[in-house]
């Protein structure tokens, strides 16, 4: 059982993926690898920055889960943030052999220490998909710009934005996998079993492969739908944010459930 405000790793990697997962710091001074969906920080210049944490539930992790984290959280706390450590910190965290990201697969950030991706206008499939696992999993505060194709280089050049999905560069199709799978794959996210079965259906809704996974042709219908639904690109991924959760819920924790309407009907009482 955990420490007073504390979590564990096999609790925290629960909710990551989540909408609930809690904002993840790591404050360790050097990392080769990073925690999913987590944010660097400096646990020296705490006070500079911890008061954009107020009122958040925070999760702090350190080399051991220590002095370091154990300062930082505090420190959280007296701003108003619901702050714990990771138990025994990010060696727990490997020791158990629960995933990381490489820190070099990842692009550059701006100014506001956001990754900036670029692709094209009118999503589907993969421009929705891709921008949920980079929330959910990379950086819950990335930023994705939707523009016309012709467009895409010249925005990446300009804007330092990562293209993706697109023709000709690291994150797109390759072979027979679609950018979600290669997303997946590079960023070493392959340790989490329910996005590896997601990644299938992901597949053959974006290929028109749909006998792959019997899911497909729904998320391809629920896919399709969003987009006459919205005919602003960013609240379409805002409502799909909502859609690959659940799916990713089902992937998770549902696939052996059914469902069917007689097993909810009343039984007619006898006379």
């Amino acid at each position: 059982m955990p420490a007073f405000n504390a979590i564990s790793s096999d609790k925290l990697v629960r909710l990551i993926g989540t909408p609930d997962c809690p904002t993840v710091l790591d404050v360790r001074s050097e990392a080769d690898a990073l925690l999913p969906a987590s944010f660097r920080r400096s646990a020296e210049d705490v006070e500079s920055w911890a008061d954009v944490y107020a009122g958040r539930q925070v999760v702090v992790a350190c080399v051991n889960g220590h002095e370091r984290s154990a300062g930082v959280a505090a420190y959280l706390r007296t701003t108003g943030a619901t702050a714990e450590v990771l138990e025994g910190g990010f060696a727990a965290w490997k020791e158990a052999g629960l995933p990381t990201i490489d820190p070099e697969k990842l692009p550059r950030r701006d100014r506001r220490d956001r990754t900036v991706w670029v692709t094209r206008a009118r999503p589907k499939v993969d421009r929705i998909a891709c921008p949920w696992l980079i929330r959910r999993f990379v950086d819950p505060e990335a930023v994705f710009l939707y523009v016309a194709p012709a467009e895409v280089t010249g925005v990446s050049e300009r804007f330092g934005a990562t293209p993706f999905d697109v023709e000709g560069v690291l994150w797109s199709h390759r072979g027979e996998l679609c950018t979600f799978d290669v997303m997946v794959e590079e960023l070493g996210l392959t340790g989490f079993s329910a996005l590896a079965h997601l990644a299938v259906i992901v597949r053959g809704a974006d290929t028109a492969r749909p006998e792959i996974a019997p899911q497909a042709a729904g998320l391809v219908a629920a896919s399709l739908g969003l987009s006459r639904m919205y005919s602003d690109d960013l609240e379409q991924l805002e409502a799909g944010m909502v859609l690959y959760d659940a799916f990713y819920r089902w992937c998770r924790d549902a696939v052996d459930e059914t469902h069917d309407w007689v097993s909810h009907t009343p039984r007619r009482s006898r006379k």
